[in-house]
C-alpha cells in the first residue's frame, strides 16, 4: 500500500511538472529575456550579441536584454545561467572558452555538457597565425623551418591561459613538432599591440583584425587556422592545405539554455536565431566583421548540443596533453 501511495504521488509529481512545462511553453515569452554575455562589454561576444538581441526581440515579442557577466575565462557567467531556471527566460551566448574551461577549471560549480543545452550555432570566424613584420620567414612553410630546424624558440604572445589563441597556438607548436615560448596577456588588445610592436614573434588572432595590420606593413600573416582561406587575406592558405590536418580549428559562438527548458521553448528560441541568422542586414554585419554563419541544416539544437559536447573532448585532450593550468 505505501509504495502505491509513492508511485502514484511520483506521478501526479511528473504530470504537474509537465503540465506547468507545457502551460508556460504556450505562454512563453510573457516578460524580457536576459542574454548573459560571460565577458566584458567591448569584446566580440558582447558585439556579436548586440548584433543578435534586437532581431530576436522583434521576432519574439520581448526584449532581450544583456547582461555581461565576466570572470574565470567565461565561467562565472555561464555557471549563472547553468543554474537558472529553465523556463528560456536567462540565456547564453558564449565560445570555445567554455569547452576549455571543463578541463582548466575541474572544480567549477557546474558541468556544462550536463546543465547546459544548445539553442543554435550562432557563427564561426578565422584565426590566423601571425608574425612581426621583422621575422625572416615570408610563408608558412618557410616559418616552419626557420621554427624546426633553426634553433628558433619563437615569443607566442596570446590572449591568456585557455583562450583560443593560446589552445591555437600551442597546438600549432605540437602539430609542426617545434618549440616555443607561450606568454599570457590580459586580453587580445595587448597581445596584438606587443606584436606589432616586436616584443612578441608569434601570435593566432582573429584573421579580421590581423588583416589591417598586414595591409599597413606592420605583420605577416602566414596561415589561416580554420576550415576556409579569409577573404580579407587571400595569400594565406589554411594549415589544413599544407597538410597539418587536425589544425582545422573553429572560434565558434554558440547560444545556451539551462537544460531543462522545455523543447517547445527551446524551439521557438531556435526559430527566433535562425530567422534572425537569415536576415540580410545581419548576415552583412557578420560578414563586415570577418565571420561566417554555419549552413543553415546546422542551425538546430541537437548540433549546437553535440559541438559543445565534441569541443570540450578535443580541447580537454589538448589541456592534459601539454598539462596547461589556469593562473
Amino acid at each position: 500500500m505505501v509504495k502505491a501511495r509513492r508511485l502514484a504521488w511520483l506521478l501526479l509529481a511528473v504530470i504537474a511538472a509537465w503540465t506547468s512545462g507545457e502551460a508556460s511553453a504556450q505562454n512563453y515569452p510573457n516578460h524580457p529575456i536576459t542574454l548573459v554575455v560571460p565577458f566584458p562589454a567591448g569584446g566580440a561576444t558582447d558585439a556579436i550579441a548586440r548584433i543578435l538581441i534586437d532581431p530576436m526581440s522583434q521576432r519574439l515579442g520581448q526584449q532581450i536584454v544583456i547582461e555581461n557577466v565576466g570572470g574565470a575565462g567565461g565561467l562565472i557567467g555561464a555557471g549563472r545561467v547553468a543554474r537558472a531556471a529553465p523556463d528560456g527566460y536567462t540565456l547564453l551566448l558564449h565560445q570555445v572558452g567554455l569547452a576549455a574551461g571543463v578541463t582548466l577549471y575541474p572544480n567549477a560549480t557546474f558541468d556544462a555538457a550536463k546543465d547546459l543545452t544548445g539553442i543554435g550555432l550562432v557563427n564561426t570566424s578565422a584565426s590566423v597565425v601571425a608574425g612581426h613584420k621583422s621575422l625572416p620567414p615570408n610563408s608558412i612553410k618557410e616559418l616552419v623551418t626557420w621554427m624546426k630546424d633553426g634553433g628558433h624558440v619563437a615569443k607566442f604572445a596570446h590572449a591568456g591561459v585557455g583562450a583560443f589563441g593560446h589552445l591555437c597556438g600551442v597546438m600549432f607548436v605540437q602539430e609542426i613538432g617545434a618549440k616555443a615560448d607561450q606568454i599570457p596577456y590580459r586580453g587580445g588588445g595587448p597581445a596584438l599591440n606587443d606584436l606589432i610592436a616586436g616584443h612578441a614573434d608569434l601570435s593566432c588572432l582573429s584573421a579580421a583584425v590581423v588583416a589591417e595590420q598586414v595591409k599597413a606593413g606592420y605583420l605577416k600573416a602566414y596561415a589561416i587556422v580554420g576550415k576556409s582561406r579569409f577573404a580579407g587575406l587571400p595569400d594565406a592558405p589554411t594549415l589544413v592545405e599544407i597538410g597539418y590536418k587536425n589544425l582545422d580549428l573553429d572560434f565558434w559562438h554558440i547560444m545556451f539554455a539551462p537544460t531543462g527548458t522545455p523543447r517547445p521553448i527551446i524551439d521557438q528560441l531556435n526559430a527566433a536565431l535562425r530567422q534572425t541568422l537569415a536576415d540580410a542586414r545581419v548576415q552583412d554585419a557578420f560578414a563586415k566583421a570577418g565571420m561566417e554563419l554555419y549552413p543553415a541544416d546546422r542551425e538546430t539544437p541537437e548540433i549546437a548540443t553535440a559541438v559543445l559536447k565534441s569541443e570540450i573532448a578535443r580541447w580537454g585532450d589538448v589541456i592534459r596533453s601539454n598539462n596547461i593550468q589556469a593562473q
